[in-house]
């Protein structure tokens, strides 16, 4: 999705914020333009709320009933949307170099930047990339992997990888899942060229550049900024994937997972490797020690998926949020629906200027989905708070901050909380319980962090030209490797397509949100812990019925893109810079039994 529908959980598309470059002064003065600044940044903000509608509309439509009527309709208003923009940006180049008061500059910064997928000028380049755009994601949510007569779906292929523990099977469903894509190798090389060329009219040198350039620092800053982060947490991840690595090998066989080298990218509970919970069962540290057992619970109490909601909608509430309006419940799609091709992948929609909010799930009686749900309405909510902002600042300070809104919500998902609103039993406190629960989590937040990290800089390499398309995939697997510690188990070559086969790269969504979200959310959750006079260990912290956190909380949300996220960051944690060692905080109690576990290992790949 474009800006004006902002999706997540995938996934949301951020409005890029950057400085405009600075006209040259050798090149002949401009003619005056026709407005003010002012009254051209007015005129963008009520066309901007007109096509948003229909977009969002359009795009709504093509991901809940895929069929060929509705890829023409949203090719059509993402053609449309692409031809405002680029004439729009044109419009807006009349005021480089003029001095502007700062709000009237962002929103200029913002105009500029705001796609992801910018659209060269020519108008048959501009249709041709809206076309493949969707057909790209099109085919992603349509497809499946047959065997015989039996055709299983994206959705029933992830929960079937994480409930099956046979080593032949699992690679079966990875693989298969894998052929998907090959047909979008050749769309996505094109894809590249054209969204390039759109970014080069932008004055970007490619559109690595220009999505770099959405942090309110420099593209070579914000690269030195991630890597700081990443190093930070780096030593966690390498005893996590060390023991990990060591379980695997003794559950499969050190023949098939050799401790020397990379974990076979199939045998982590997840179709991408990338949230390792679902294997959990191998890992736990204290077998039933503090077991929190939310599946059963949602199970026997027969939870629909709109109690699931209304779980999630009651936390916000009890921070003094307000519930969430009538047409959620009436226009979001909660379950798969038996008739038609859907996009199940999980989403939050402010659609008509955060006004008609609604989740896109394809929801399961489980603790992992219930978490999702909880992360969505994040996103909602935060939609919420900033449909009074003129249309040019509704969105998140940076796209990081709209993934962990949600993210630092569940952080308060402590066995205390989920044994007072019934979900479990009366928890267990002690350290053994504890550690099972730290366990729980990492394989979630901090196995991510490095694919969260890679994901953006296999597409930068892309875009920039140092990956090609004749390497697409070594490249793809190169990394993986270095930051991740994982291989495929059968030998992959450019004929596969794998990128392709997770759902950011095909839909042209940015990855980096969902990296610098781990890390804000644990950021965050220091704060709001700190607001709301919580004594004890961090991890024990639920801000839960706290209306001093929630009200922190808000009016960070009610600012959206109006300001430099580092001026919105400060009022919610008192520092300007991103910071990873909460994390560390958070999780000391694991680190410390994953360095006893490993004592005798040798780690690394």
């Amino acid at each position: 999705m474009k800006k004006l529908v902002k999706l997540c959980a995938g996934f949301v598309l951020v409005a890029f914020v950057a400085a405009c470059s600075q006209q040259s002064t050798e090149e002949p003065a401009a003619a005056a333009p026709a407005e003010t600044a002012e009254e051209f940044v007015a005129r963008a903000n009520a066309e901007l709320k007109d096509l948003g509608r229909e977009l969002g509309a359009a795009s709504w439509v093509r991901s809940t009933y895929i069929t060929q009527d509705t890829a023409i309709i949203a090719s059509a208003a993402g053609e449309k949307y692409a031809k405002w923009h680029s004439e729009m940006v044109q419009q807006a180049l009349a005021y480089e170099g003029v001095e502007l008061d700062a709000a009237t500059r962002r929103a200029l910064n913002l105009l500029k930047l705001g796609t992801s997928a910018p659209a060269p000028g020519d108008a048959a380049k501009r249709k041709e990339i809206s076309e493949i755009s969707t057909d790209m994601e099109g085919t992603y949510g349509a497809g499946k992997y047959c065997k015989g007569d039996t055709c299983l779906s994206g959705s029933e292929l992830e929960q079937l990888m994480k409930d099956t523990r046979d080593y032949d099977e699992l690679l079966d469903y990875w693989t298969g899942w894998r052929k998907i894509s090959v047909p979008m190798r050749q769309q996505y090389a094109r894809f590249v060229e054209l969204a390039n060329e759109g970014a080069t009219e932008l004055g970007y040198g490619d559109l690595g550049e220009m999505w770099r350039s959405n942090f309110d620092m420099t593209p070579a800053e914000f690269q030195a900024e991630s890597g700081k982060l990443w190093d930070q947490v780096k030593p966690l991840y390498d005893e996590l994937h060390c023991h990990v690595r060591a379980t695997l090998g003794g559950v499969y066989g050190e023949e098939k997972v050799p401790q020397d080298g990379p974990i076979p990218a199939h045998l982590l509970g997840n179709m991408w490797a990338q949230e390792w919970s679902q294997i959990y069962d191998l890992l736990e540290p204290y077998p039933g020690v503090g077991d929190i057992d939310v599946d059963s619970t949602l199970k026997t109490k027969n939870f629909s998926p709109q109690e699931m909601v209304r779980s999630a909608e009651n936390f916000y509430v009890s921070l003094g949020m307000p519930r969430l309006p009538d047409t959620f419940w009436e226009r979001s799609q909660f379950t798969k629906p038996a008739d038609r091709d859907v996009v199940c992948h999980a989403s939050a929609w402010g659609l008509d200027g955060g006004n008609d909010l609604r989740i896109k799930m394809c929801i399961n009686q489980t603790y992992d989905e219930l978490r999702v749900i909880y992360h969505e309405l994040g996103h909602n909510y935060y939609q919420g708070a900033y449909k009074d902002q003129p249309p040019l600042f509704q969105d998140a300070a940076h796209g990081g901050f709209h993934e962990a809104i949600g993210d630092t919500v569940t952080l308060s998902m402590t066995p205390g909380y989920l044994a007072e609103v019934g979900l479990v039993k009366e928890a267990e406190d002690d350290p053994q319980a504890v550690i099972n629960r730290q366990m729980q989590m990492a394989l979630d937040s901090i196995a991510f962090l490095p694919f969260g990290k890679l994901i953006d800089e296999w597409r930068w390499g892309v875009f920039s030209g140092e990956i090609t398309p004749d390497n697409y995939n070594q490249a793809w697997w190169d990394l993986r490797t270095k930051y991740q510690g994982i291989a495929p188990a059968v030998a992959r070559s450019e004929a596969d397509f794998d990128p392709g086969a997770k759902y950011h790269i095909p839909a042209n969504v940015s990855y980096t949100r969902y990296f610098l979200a781990r890390i804000l959310q644990f950021q965050f959750h220091r704060s709001l812990c700190q607001t709301a006079s919580h004594e004890g260990e961090l991890h024990a912290c639920s801000i839960y019925n706290s209306k001093e956190a929630g009200e922190k909380f808000y009016a960070m949300l009610e600012a959206g893109a109006s300001q430099p996220w580092q001026d919105t960051l400060e009022l919610m944690t008192g520092t300007r810079e991103m910071d990873a060692t909460a994390i560390i905080d958070y999780f000391a109690p694991l680190m410390s039994y994953l360095q006893e576990q490993n004592e005798s290992r040798a780690c690394g790949w």
